[in-house]
């Protein structure tokens, strides 16, 4: 179902891009063609139907992008815990003592002496 939406969205996208494009914002798109012929939709009602095309895909393109955040799979990385977290709850609560161990001194090196010429 999920990947029916998203597949509905990706059509709905096209034909809105492919409407807007073909709008022109100055009045002159494809209702520029049917200025001079008089056709069973004239000038302005090419201009209403591409406007109220635009507003209805737009519509549509939000109405189901939110159908599909809601019923998106919930099996994400929400339900599942990663490895670094369980072996985080896996460790001791307390931290282990070291204080006990054994200190070492660095041995003193002898310092080199530089060959003089």
């Amino acid at each position: 179902m999920h990947s029916l939406i998203v597949g509905l969205i990706i059509a709905v996208s096209i034909v809105l891009i492919l409407v807007v494009l073909v709008q022109n914002p100055k009045g002159g798109g494809l209702s520029s063609t049917f200025a001079g012929a008089n056709q069973v939709m004239g000038v302005r009602k090419t201009a209403d139907f591409f406007e109220k095309a635009s507003w209805t895909l737009a519509i549509a393109l939000v109405v189901l992008s939110f159908l599909s955040v809601a019923i998106a799979p919930k099996n994400t990385v929400e339900s599942q815990h990663s490895l670094i977290e369980s072996r985080v709850n896996e460790m001791p609560a307390s931290t282990p003592d070291f204080s006990n161990l054994p200190t070492e001194q660095p041995a003193e090196q002898p310092i080199a002496q530089p060959d003089s010429l």
